[in-house]
């Protein structure tokens, strides 16, 4: 059998401390007592066997303890990791176990702390933006009082288009908070969905006659890559798939270009599951954004989107209802060319 490494520190240890013993209790003996020489060598066996025995048990014993507590000892010092991170039994004099035990603790506590200021920098980040998000409007809406305040609310033509505008301001407020409170009930799993059987096409056409009007301003195209002349039928909570719809193309006419085209398609991949693309030939993604484009208030172009309106949240409530229906989005863009966002849904039967 293979002799285990975590016992090699003790037994070369108490090898040559029973051999020291041996020898100088034979010479000692042979000198003194002049012992017979198969004597000597009986003898000799016998101490050098008791001898490794002790001597093993001892040092074995006594390095595992100094190396734990040591260990845990600088452990605590650091404040990193607590001593149930690194329990008794693991202990090894194989110092190339023990390095190796070590270092996967460093990297796995690397990765936390790595993985702790990606969430702080974000939650910063976050914080900022639903900061200036919420004060805009808020601002606005401050203003248009204080004016009718100090005297504009004598002037009825005034007072009236004041009000109103501090009514979209208002407006605005309830809408990213309501879209905070869907990302908060879709995250913590408190958004319950009511899933059916509907036919995909008659809902992207819905969408497509909602949104006629929005889409004329820059004379887009809302189309299908086909006519399809057979009902397709997914198993999905309508309301929120009509919601994900509804924000994909609403933000295709947003950096859609004049003239464009937004085309949708649906499509089988495999038994049970269909895959919906939703296409523009607008102004397209940078490559370094396409990894942030699904996070809270993110703005590939800030000045744009802040002309266009919105709260800012579309995109991420878009990834997070797909997500509680356990499917997937995609999306793939060239910038200057447009951009493809596409998600999978379960047939319906």
């Amino acid at each position: 059998m293979k002799f285990s490494k975590r016992y090699n520190f003790a037994t070369s240890t108490a090898l040559l401390i029973a051999l020291f013993s041996a020898v100088s209790m034979g010479i000692f003996l042979y000198i003194f007592f002049k012992f017979l020489s198969g004597w000597l060598l009986v003898f000799f066996l016998v101490s050098f066997l008791v001898s490794f025995l002790v001597s093993f048990f001892i040092v074995q014993y006594r390095v595992e303890k100094f190396i734990y507590f040591r260990i845990k000892k600088i452990y605590n010092d650091v404040r990193i990791l607590n001593e149930k991170d690194f329990p008794k039994p693991s202990i090894t004099t194989d110092m190339e176990v023990l390095t190796r035990e070590v270092e996967n603790y460093v990297n796995v506590k690397k990765l936390e702390i790595e993985t702790l200021n990606v969430r702080e920098n974000y939650r910063k980040e976050f914080m900022g933006n639903i900061s200036h998000e919420l004060k805009t409007p808020l601002f606005t809406v401050q203003g248009y009082i204080l004016t009718l305040l100090d005297g504009a609310m004598k002037d009825k033509k005034v007072r009236k288009k004041y009000l109103q505008r501090a009514n979209k301001g208002v407006e605005r407020l309830i809408y990213i908070i309501k879209d905070l409170d869907m990302i908060t009930k879709l995250e913590v799993g408190g958004l319950v969905l009511s899933k059916e059987n509907f036919n995909i096409i008659e809902l992207v056409q819905n969408v497509f006659d909602l949104l006629e009007m929005k889409a004329a301003k820059k004379n887009i195209s809302l189309v299908f890559d086909k006519e399809y002349t057979e009902t397709i039928l997914v198993h999905a909570d309508r309301e929120r798939i009509e919601q994900v719809l509804t924000n994909l193309l609403v933000n295709s006419l947003k950096y859609g270009k004049q003239d464009g085209t937004t085309e949708v398609s649906i499509e089988n991949i495999i038994k049970n599951k269909v895959i919906v693309r939703v296409t523009d030939n607008g102004e397209g993604i940078e490559k370094e954004n396409l990894t942030r484009i699904f996070e809270r208030f993110f703005r590939i172009d800030k000045s744009g989107s802040r002309k266009e309106g919105g709260s800012g949240l579309g995109l991420s409530i878009v990834k997070h209802i797909v997500e509680a229906h356990n499917e997937k989005i995609y999306v793939e863009s060239q910038f200057g060319i447009g951009s493809e966002f596409s998600f999978t849904l379960e047939k319906g039967k």
